[in-house]
């Protein structure tokens, strides 16, 4: 009896840790006011659970030995995002990319979203989720190529609730439920692609600031070129 527990404890540790990401979604969705506590609350929980099941810190992609590696291939990420939203926002034909109503946003609250509000409300909690937490349990039943294609498929499905809002904040009031399906279908696809870069990106450099760079720049920096975008089209 003893053996089978000690074999079916890491397999039921990560089914509570998919279970509580799944808790942590619908609530950050019902009550996005509560998000940013919610995300640094919901880290310390994750790390916390995962330490008490035997992950080390390498594990978690968290080994302070490999944390210049991370801030290396993190800082390369924001350079390479950082550039291609430049020529993104350079060109006429994608500078529409950026208009986003949900950041048509004075400059303080693009800056604040940018500084504050994702890197805590979002990066920290989704990278320790999927890419520290998540990937550490999955390798203990599986590869890590297939823990990282299972992570970022985890990832994807993170964002269904949240792709339900976007036709709307592209100016569609009331979008139809095809165009709704091919959103939502869109943004699990994206996603998912971003989360095996980012996941490579961790793999590679052996630490989550790599991937954390690559989130932050992705999501930040598309909210300081809307800034910019809406100014320019606005002739502000």
């Amino acid at each position: 009896m003893r053996d089978f527990l000690q074999r079916r404890t890491p397999l039921i540790a990560t089914g509570a840790v998919v279970a509580g990401l799944a808790g942590i979604n619908v609530a950050k969705h019902v009550a996005p006011s509560t998000s940013l506590a919610l995300g640094v609350g919901a880290t310390a929980a994750l790390l916390v659970a995962a330490r008490a099941s035997g992950l080390s810190w390498a594990d978690l992609g968290l080994d302070r030995d490999r944390l210049w590696h991370g801030v290396l291939w993190g800082g390369g990420a924001i350079l390479a995002v950082g550039a291609v939203y430049a020529g993104g926002l350079f060109l006429p034909i994608t500078r529409e990319l950026f208009l986003d109503a949900r950041y048509q946003l004075e400059a303080a609250d693009a800056l604040r979203t940018a500084f504050v509000a994702i890197p805590l409300g979002t990066v920290l909690l989704e990278e320790v989720a999927f890419r520290s937490v998540l990937w550490g349990m999955l390798e203990r039943h599986m590869s890590t190529n297939r823990a990282l294609l299972a992570s970022s498929a985890l990832f994807g499905l993170w964002h269904v609730l949240p792709s339900l809002d976007f036709a709307a904040a592209r100016g569609a009031a009331a979008p139809s439920p095809a165009a709704t399906a091919l959103v939502v279908l869109g943004t699990v696809a994206f996603t998912t692609a971003g989360g095996v870069v980012a996941g490579e990106l961790r793999r590679r450099s052996g630490h989550v600031l790599a991937s954390a760079g690559m989130h932050w720049a992705t999501n930040a920096l598309g909210v300081l070129g809307g800034l910019v975008a809406w100014r320019m089209v606005s002739g502000g």
